[in-house]
């Protein structure tokens, strides 16, 4: 007797639901959609979400738990807290690679600012990136990198500057999405790194 099918995880659906939106975006999108993505049927995503709303809101409170796994990455990969503000140019590819990914991913956003129980979690994933953000910036400070300023302020013009960026790639379409990004993050940056960083 063969053994059961390991079941799907949430983070499995999740994860096939992200997919599943860039590829089609929000409206379009149909549990036999994500279904199909995880390998699993439509009824058993009935049954552990009750509908195509309940799973977007559920992908929507796990995003705004993104900062749980970006900034530990960023870390882990940048020993220089300046090098791993820019590194989130890389961590913005998350949202999609091509224009049209993008655009589909960022028409999540509309549920996010029309729809109070999606706007409770884009908020809390935006604070708590700006905690992350803010973080960073007064590592590069206490490291000699960036000079002493707002750690606040600059970590909002960071995150402006972040999803700015992605939108002004999806019009003009040069070059890699995350080159782009990074472009515009060290000329926000460059104002604010300190004349003679310290020696790490």
């Amino acid at each position: 007797m063969s053994p059961r099918p390991r079941l799907a995880s949430d983070e499995d659906i999740l994860m096939a639901a992200f997919r599943a939106i860039a590829r089609l975006g929000p409206a379009r999108l149909t549990l036999a959609d994500v279904a199909r993505e995880a390998g699993v049927s439509a009824a058993a995503l009935v049954q552990r979400f009750g509908s195509k709303r309940a799973l977007l809101l559920a992908a929507a409170a796990d995003a705004a738990g993104g900062s749980d796994y970006i900034f530990p990455s960023l870390r882990a990969r940048h020993r220089s807290p300046l090098a791993a503000l820019l590194g989130l140019a890389e961590s913005m590819t998350m949202m999609g690679t091509t224009p049209e990914a993008v655009a589909n991913t960022l028409a999540f956003v509309q549920l996010d600012l029309t729809d109070s129980d999606f706007h409770r979690h884009a908020r809390t994933g935006s604070t708590r990136m700006h905690d992350g953000v803010r973080a960073l910036v007064n590592e590069a400070i206490a490291a000699g990198e960036l000079r002493r300023c707002d750690a606040g302020r600059l970590a909002w013009a960071l995150l402006a500057t972040l999803n700015g960026s992605l939108l002004n790639w999806t019009v003009q379409r040069e070059g890699e999405l995350s080159a782009w990004i990074r472009r515009d993050l060290k000329t926000v940056l460059e104002p604010n790194k300190a004349a003679r960083p310290r020696s790490r």
